[in-house]
C-alpha cells in the first residue's frame, strides 16, 4: 500500500497531523453526540475527539462518523476511551455524567456528577493544560465551579453552557407570540440554568423597541397578556421534551456549537453563559451563574454590565445564594 500511494501522489511537504482547533468531547450519549454532530456538520471544527468508558459504542459513533467525511470536508475524528487522545485540546467539552430522570430537578444529580469529574477533570488537565473547559452536565452551575475548583484554571478558561439554551428558547416563544423570527427578538434568562432563572423582561426589544414601553406590566403577574407564560414555558421546556423523548440533545447540541464556534474565531461574540459572578451585580457567593458574556480565543473575555431592575437582581442573588448553599454540602 505505501509503494502504491508513493507511485499516486509527489510529496512537497511533511503534512501536519496537529491542528489548533482540537475539539474534545467526553460522553458518548445523546447530548455529546448532539455536539459532535453540529460541530463537525457546521465546520466549526476539522478536529473532533470523542471520550467515553463505553469504548464499543464509541468505536461504533466513530465509525458512522467517519463514514460521512466526504459531506464534512474530511475532519480527523478519533474516539475511545484513552483520555491521551485528547492532547492539546483547545476546548474540551463534558457531557458525561447521570441522566436526568423525568420530573428530577438539574440540582438533584449534583453529587452523583461531582464524583464522575472528579475522574475526568484531572485525566484532561493532565494531556491538556492549556485547554478551555465548557461544561454542559447537569446541575450546570454547579459543575462548572467543582470543575473550577479541580482544574485550579484561571475562571476565564471554566465556563459553563448555562442558559444560552434558556435564552434561545425565550427568545423562540417570544418570536412565536410576536411573529418575528428568533434573531430578531432580543432578551436574555440569566442566573441559575434550571428552576430559578431570572427572566430579563425589562431588557426585552424588537429592533431597540423595549416591550415593556408598549406593556409596563410585561412579565409581572398583573400583565393581562401573560408574557410571563413564556418564561415558565422556558423552565418546563426541557422537562416537556424529556417526558415526551426521553432525552434533550439537538437544542442543547447547537447551542454548545454556537459557543465553541466563538471561542475557535475569535469572534467576540455575547453568549449567556456560566461565569464566576463574585462581585458583580451585589454577589458575595463564589458561583457559577449565567450572564451576557463575551468569549475569544482565551476563552471568557467580558462581562456585560446589564442594568436590571431592582426585582431582577433580588432574583438573581437569591439564586447565588441557594447555589452557595448546594455547593456547600459537597464533597469536591
Amino acid at each position: 500500500m505505501a509503494e502504491t500511494k508513493k507511485s499516486l501522489l509527489t510529496e512537497i511537504s511533511t503534512p501536519v497531523l496537529d491542528s489548533n482547533d482540537r475539539v474534545t468531547i467526553v460522553g458518548g450519549g445523546q447530548v455529546g453526540m448532539a455536539c459532535a454532530f453540529t460541530i463537525l456538520t457546521q465546520g466549526i471544527s476539522s478536529d473532533v475527539v470523542l471520550i467515553d468508558v463505553d469504548e464499543k459504542k464509541m468505536q461504533g459513533e466513530l465509525l458512522d462518523l467517519q463514514h460521512g467525511s466526504l459531506f464534512l470536508r474530511n475532519p480527523r475524528i478519533d474516539a475511545g476511551k484513552d483520555y491521551a487522545k485528547s492532547a492539546n485540546s483547545k476546548i474540551c467539552i463534558i457531557t458525561a455524567g447521570a441522566r436526568q430522570r423525568e420530573g428530577e430537578s438539574r440540582l438533584n444529580l449534583v453529587q452523583r456528577n461531582t464524583d464522575i469529574f472528579k475522574t475526568i477533570i484531572p485525566q484532561l488537565v493532565k494531556y491538556s493544560p492549556d485547554t478551555i473547559f465548557l461544561v454542559v452536565s447537569n446541575p450546570c452551575d454547579v459543575l462548572t465551579y467543582v470543575t473550577w475548583k479541580i482544574s485550579g484554571f484561571p475562571k476565564n478558561r471554566v465556563i459553563g453552557s448555562g442558559t444560552n439554551l434558556d435564552s434561545s428558547r425565550f427568545r423562540f416563544l417570544l418570536s412565536q407570540k410576536l411573529g418575528v423570527a428568533p434573531s430578531s427578538c432580543h432578551g436574555y434568562i440569566i442566573g441559575e440554568h434550571g428552576d430559578s432563572s431570572v427572566a430579563v423582561w425589562s431588557g426585552v426589544n424588537v429592533a431597540g423597541v423595549c416591550l415593556r414601553e408598549l406593556n409596563p406590566e410585561a412579565g409581572t403577574a398583573k400583565d393581562e397578556e401573560k408574557w410571563k407564560e413564556i418564561h415558565k414555558q422556558v423552565i418546563d421546556g426541557a422537562y416537556e421534551v424529556i417526558k415526551l423523548k426521553g432525552y434533550t440533545s439537538w437544542a442543547v447540541g447547537l447551542s454548545v456549537g454556537s459557543i465553541v464556534r466563538s471561542i475557535l474565531r475569535n469572534s467576540s461574540e455575547l453568549h449567556a453563559i456560566s461565569v464566576n459572578v463574585k462581585g458583580i451585580h451585589g454577589i458575595k457567593e463564589e458561583v457559577f451563574l449565567s450572564l451576557p458574556a463575551i468569549l475569544g480565543k482565551n476563552g471568557l473575555t467580558k462581562i456585560v454590565k446589564q442594568k436590571l431592575e431592582e426585582v431582577e437582581l433580588q432574583k438573581l442573588r437569591e439564586c447565588a445564594k441557594m447555589i452557595n448553599e448546594v455547593q456547600s454540602g459537597l464533597v469536591i
